[in-house]
């Protein structure tokens, strides 16, 4: 082995995945259970129920699908659309560049929208595409609510003004990844037709469980949306919620537990306040930065991100390097840059099970300093 693990508990902050609570690892140490007996329905309808307040939504319907954020991508765009169709999609960071990838090799026609990595969504750009969409070809919009590549959040609302004073019917399909339950997210009120989330990002799980919430719109979509699809057809899903068997095929019965108890500590801290927390630390990083003398990746205030901060480091510094010493000298996991911002951003993650006493204290990388000849102590 060419490493070694330093000394105490490895400090986890990168952007995902994170912390599990105490609790959550608690729930899912236990064996395995017949999904069909009563007891799997009943917990999941349950899960179900509640699912949909962390999207915020009452006329939402939640898939639990055991797959990642990848996975769910796939599901929000095959079930609701054709080969052929128009799709316009924000890149703004590695995050959307990979979406695209994904809607592209789908073999939809995307217009991409691209703007400068460190930025938001070009909305202006939107706008002129939706004003000259006259005969309405373009079927979705594609948005990531949070570029953790870059620490860039959207503006949802200001997507759905948008379709509003167009009065274009274009479905609005959102990665919220690590944004949902850990920063403001209004899947009814700002009419998002498709959302979905990972489990280990805020919810603070194990890899392994993507969450899809459609709404009536997308619903009806689906019925006919001609896009190939098995393991991810929601129709699927849909027959045995009618049987109240709620699974296709075999859930993870460890991840429905954890994902039971992730709820119920949510729940008992309340989504308002699990938002202003990531919002505290969000601002705690943003200052600890500046205080360090550097500079945020992200290139406007009402951009910054509440659960990851991308930091760019001074040109003559290779942010892996920080990344590196990071890990070796102090056992403190932090993100790399990606793609265009590889080796020029290290990505603090202050998302999911942290809190400003114990799991979050900006101090604790106040051992990494740049000194006077330009490198890291």
């Amino acid at each position: 082995m060419d490493f070694v693990y330093g000394p105490g508990k490895n400090h986890l902050f990168v952007p995902g995945p994170v912390n599990i609570p105490e609790p959550v690892i608690r729930a899912m140490n236990r064996n395995n259970e017949d999904y069909r007996s009563p007891a799997i329905p009943a917990l999941t309808k349950t899960l179900l129920e509640d699912v949909k307040k962390i999207f915020k939504t009452t006329s939402g319907t939640p898939f639990l699908i055991p797959t990642t954020g990848t996975g769910a991508w796939e599901s929000a765009l095959t079930n609701t659309l054709s080969p052929g169709d128009r799709i316009v999609s924000f890149l703004i960071g590695q995050f959307s560049l990979l979406w695209i990838d994904q809607q592209q090799r789908l073999n939809f026609r995307v217009d991409v929208i691209e703007s400068e990595w460190g930025r938001g969504a070009d909305l202006d750009a939107l706008a002129s595409k939706l004003e000259a969409d006259r005969s309405h070809t373009i079927k979705a919009v594609c948005i990531v609510h949070n570029e953790t590549a870059t620490g860039v959040t959207n503006d949802l609302a200001a997507v759905r003004k948008l379709l509003d004073g167009y009065r274009h019917p274009a479905l609005v399909l959102v990665d919220g990844v690590s944004s949902i339950c850990a920063i403001d997210f209004r899947m009814d009120e700002w009419g998002v037709d498709v959302a979905l989330t990972g489990s280990q990002k805020a919810l603070s799980m194990p890899t392994g469980m993507g969450i899809v919430c459609a709404s009536p719109k997308a619903m009806e979509a689906a019925k006919t949306a001609k896009s190939v699809r098995v393991f991810f057809d929601w129709n699927d899903y849909l027959k045995f919620y009618k049987l109240g068997t709620f699974w296709p095929y075999t859930p993870s019965i460890q991840l429905l537990y954890g994902l039971r108890t992730a709820l119920d500590l949510l729940f008992e801290e309340g989504l308002d306040n699990v938002i202003a927390r990531h919002s505290r630390l969000g601002k705690a990083t943003r200052l600890a930065v500046e205080a360090w003398g550097l500079k945020n990746c992200t290139q406007r205030e009402d951009w910054f991100s509440d659960t990851v901060t991308a930091v760019v480091v001074p040109p003559y510094i290779n942010s892996a390097d920080v990344v590196k010493r990071a890990w070796t000298r102090y056992n403190l996991s932090l993100g790399l840059g990606l793609n265009k911002v590889a080796g020029k951003v290290f990505r603090i993650g202050h998302l999911g099970n942290l809190n400003e006493a114990f799991h979050f204290n900006p101090c604790r990388l106040s051992g990494l300093r740049l000194n006077t000849v330009g490198t890291w102590d």
